[in-house]
């Protein structure tokens, strides 16, 4: 509640501010990593069902058709639970420990990351039958660059 109460009433000049970009650069991460966990319940039959249901949600229309039940499937549902949370992290801990001294080097290396997600997932997507998420993906890619299109002001 502290972190939110800092930016209240957030005026719109402040969503530009070097500090507003640190507090989005944690949204970020939390928006990335948050998938990890999900994705890593998907390894197991018994704790499956967040990831079912996120896969279920993400190809669209809900229809119970992702079922988790192939080994591969759950494989590489350990890999992407991996990647996104370890992603996740890596954010976090730039926009802690690093933004201060390098705040363009971070967001650039951030936003580079986020869009490059986008494109190639967005793509991987629609190649494999699955153009809803590329939808999902927008709002995804929105949430997580906010106002880091841009280069805070001083």
């Amino acid at each position: 509640m502290r972190l939110i109460h800092q930016f209240s009433p957030l005026m719109p000049h402040s969503f530009s501010s070097h500090r507003f970009h640190r507090f989005w650069l944690k949204v970020t991460a939390l928006v990335v990593g948050s998938f990890g966990p999900v994705f890593t319940l998907g390894t197991r039959a018994a704790t499956a069902g967040p990831a079912r249901f996120t896969l279920d949600l993400l190809s669209w229309p809900l229809d119970g058709s992702s079922t988790f039940a192939a080994p591969d499937t759950r494989f590489l549902s350990a890999l992407t639970g991996g990647f996104l949370a370890g992603w996740g992290v890596m954010i976090w801990l730039l926009a802690g420990r690093v933004y201060d001294q390098a705040p363009e080097d971070v967001r650039k290396a951030v936003l580079g990351g986020v869009l490059t997600w986008f494109v190639l997932d967005s793509a991987g997507s629609v190649a494999s039958g699955n153009p809803s998420n590329a939808g999902f993906n927008v709002l995804v890619l929105l949430l997580a660059v906010g106002p880091l299109w841009r280069p805070a002001r001083a």
